[in-house]
């Protein structure tokens, strides 16, 4: 149960930083609701996954679904660049996130 509320505090944290966007564009208060909410879920989920998970593998198994997560939302949704490069950099961080996950 640790782990899918890690995985989850990781999209809730893609939440967040899509809110951030959203304020940035034009702040309303639905931006800044989306941006409160997402991140205060994230940092909740990612507390409770830390009873059981190792701190170290919480936080880096965290940033890098937050990593990975908000690099494919700026791509598909955002007009962020596609190149091969930063693709095969976001496939490295999931190889990364992957292993720690199978030597916790």
């Amino acid at each position: 149960m640790t782990w899918v509320s890690l995985v989850f505090a990781g999209l809730f944290e893609v939440v967040g930083v899509m809110g951030i966007t959203q304020v940035n564009r034009k702040p309303s208060l639905r931006s800044f609701v989306v941006l409160i909410g997402g991140f205060t879920l994230s940092f909740f989920l990612l507390s409770f996954a830390m009873t059981e998970i190792a701190m170290g593998t919480a936080y880096a198994v965290w940033t890098g679904i937050g990593t990975v997560g908000s690099a494919l939302v700026g791509m598909l949704f955002y007009g962020e660049p596609k190149d091969k490069l930063r693709i095969l950099c976001i496939a490295l961080v999931i190889v990364s996130v992957a292993g720690l996950k199978l030597i916790a």
